[in-house]
């Protein structure tokens, strides 16, 4: 069975004409060691990635040789696509934090909210850790409104809306 319904608890939350179309997703309290782990398991679970500094694109590097390059060395990115038609867009900026992005019109229905799901529960198993996911811009500002939590080992709304 699913971890979240779209119909029941999703879709409201995941509507990019509600506002800003790209949550955040962050991890806290992250090493260089985490941040190997997630580049490990989009390698072992064939999840197609594409790895840039810039806007160069080359080969998946270590954690350690891409959180060690020098500040003024622009932004690496790496691009995952656990489905074709879902893209999730990781900074690899500092170790302390793994956090990427993805696109609310990638994320409409309940297969690609499926995908979304064991997508950061793969992450969050991985890690040991929860992975929330916060609205655009609003990380320090918001709580989390879905996530995969690790006491529940699923992925579940974390935050409803207030009342009218």
């Amino acid at each position: 069975m699913a971890d979240l319904l779209w119909d029941d608890h999703v879709a409201w939350l995941l509507d990019p004409t509600n506002g800003a179309c790209l949550p955040d997703v962050f991890v806290e309290d992250t090493t260089a060691a985490d941040w190997q782990a997630v580049l490990d398991l989009v390698v072992e679970r064939g999840w197609a990635f594409e790895y840039s500094e810039g806007d160069t694109v080359l080969p998946l590097p270590r954690a350690e040789a891409v959180l060690s390059r020098p500040v003024d060395a622009g932004c690496a990115y790496l691009r995952v696509w656990p489905d074709p038609a879902v893209c999730a867009i990781f900074r690899l900026d500092w170790d302390e934090v793994i956090d990427f992005d993805l696109d609310l019109r990638e994320l409409q229905g309940q297969e690609r909210l499926d995908v979304l799901c064991d997508f950061l529960a793969a992450i969050g198993r991985r890690l040991g850790k929860s992975v929330p996911m916060f609205f655009e811009g609003s990380i320090t500002t918001a709580p989390p409104f879905l996530g995969y939590d690790v006491e529940a080992d699923r992925v579940r709304v974390l935050w409803t809306p207030p009342a009218d």
